[in-house]
């Protein structure tokens, strides 16, 4: 009998592994977006603020609550989406501001753990004023692209796919212009240098650490929407679980440095995507897709045994 050549075989496993790396991209884009946020605020405040998961969860339900209605009005999708995102930026702005004023500032020159303790509660008032507002069922994101996908040498990838990636890009790109080429940029470096320093020298401290809390709600805001057009749900507790892979990217490139938070959400998606992938295979399922959030909470226990400064955190852990 004559055998099959073995190079189908091979095209398949090539397909799997582009395919896997496509999707690993694209949750690795919505980590980085989420983990600038930690790392923003640690880099300025030397504080981690495990409320901004549920600052997620509120610009995605938030940017749901304003979809609908739109996309019921017949306005085309992208449009929609773009009017939601809006709304979510302006809420989860506004959000920030408050928190920042009312639950953090008065605890800088507290012990650290009076703060944490702190993000930790404003993190369950969040979650608990969602439920109330929203209910605990799920809520479906409507379908307003285009679901036909483009193959990619042998893989498949949507049109929300490419929009994630692309957004993503756009706006870690900016975020690293504003921050290292302009003014306001300039001030938040000094700040996060020294604090008394740079008020000495004009800074206005207050004004810019609360310009910070707000950039990163912004940016929460809109990986909330891409959350929940990429699973295509939203839920009062989808913050939580987003939040402590988000907190992992952020160690894992070195917490304090936004070139990091980028590196180390990229590469968290895709060790979740390969992991998920192709141990799942090698399990028999048992780790498989139900299981991927096991491989976040390995990447974390092995950056903290074997470099806890991150993998470009050595200056501002030492500062730290």
């Amino acid at each position: 009998m004559k055998r099959h050549p073995r190079v189908p075989f091979h095209y398949a496993a090539m397909d799997t592994l582009i395919q896997q790396l496509i999707n690993g991209l694209t949750l690795g884009s919505i980590y980085a977006l989420v983990a600038l946020g930690y790392t923003m605020v640690y880099g300025i405040l030397g504080l981690i603020n495990f409320a901004h998961g549920e600052v997620v969860m509120i610009g995605a339900l938030t940017a749901l609550a304003a979809i609908k209605p739109l996309a019921a009005a017949g306005v085309p999708g992208p449009l929609a989406v773009l009017g939601g995102c809006l709304v979510a930026m302006l809420v989860c702005l506004c959000l920030g501001l408050i928190v920042e004023r009312v639950a953090y500032r008065p605890l800088r020159r507290a012990p650290r753990l009076a703060p944490l303790i702190t993000a930790i509660g404003v993190s369950m008032v969040l979650q608990q004023l969602a439920m109330l507002a929203w209910g605990r069922n799920y809520h479906s994101f409507p379908q307003l692209l285009p679901a036909t996908p483009r193959e990619i040498l042998g893989a498949q990838i949507s049109d929300l796919q490419i929009l994630i990636l692309v957004v993503a890009t756009v706006i870690m790109s900016g975020l690293l212009l504003l921050v290292n080429r302009t003014r306001l940029g300039r001030a938040m470096r000094a700040t996060a240098e020294n604090p008394q320093i740079a008020a000495l020298m004009g800074v206005d401290a207050d004004r810019i650490i609360a310009l910070t809390f707000a950039l990163g709600s912004a940016l929460a805001a809109i990986a909330g929407v891409m959350v929940a057009a990429n699973y295509g749900i939203a839920h009062y507790n989808m913050g939580f679980i987003l939040g402590l892979k988000a907190f992992t990217a952020a160690v894992l490139g070195g917490i304090g440095n936004l070139g990091g938070a980028m590196l180390g959400g990229v590469l968290l998606g895709v060790i979740e995507a390969l992991g998920a992938g192709y141990i799942g295979d090698l399990t028999g399922g048992f780790l498989g897709s139900d299981y991927q959030d096991v491989f976040a909470f390995f990447v974390l226990i092995g950056v903290l045994v074997l470099r806890p400064s991150g993998l470009m955190g050595e200056k501002l852990a030492e500062r730290a």
